[in-house]
């Protein structure tokens, strides 16, 4: 079990991500080793909300090419954490 300030590294805040945060839902990319259990304790003990559901997605790195020369982005893991109650304000730092 990882500790809650390392299993999130930190949270995305995009226009896409945003557009759902309406519903309850918030996006984080996490360490490659976290579990869902240790994403939604994570979120609860940092945040003070009651976490609901959460779905793990593992982005594979993409293959960039720049000046002819290739490059991969390293892989990726996010989390979107659906939370039964409260709201989550990023604008404090994180």
């Amino acid at each position: 079990m990882l500790n809650q300030y390392d299993c999130l590294i930190r949270p995305i805040v995009t226009e896409k991500s945003m557009l759902v945060t309406s519903n309850g839902f918030y996006t984080f990319e996490v360490d490659s080793c976290a579990t869902k259990k240790d994403v939604g304790l994570a979120v609860e003990s940092v945040f003070n909300v009651r976490v609901d559901g959460v779905k793990i997605l593992n982005r594979k790195g993409k293959l960039r090419i720049f000046k002819s020369r290739r490059g991969v982005r390293s892989d990726s893991k996010r989390a979107f954490v659906h939370l039964k109650e409260g709201t989550i304000n990023f604008e404090g730092g994180f």
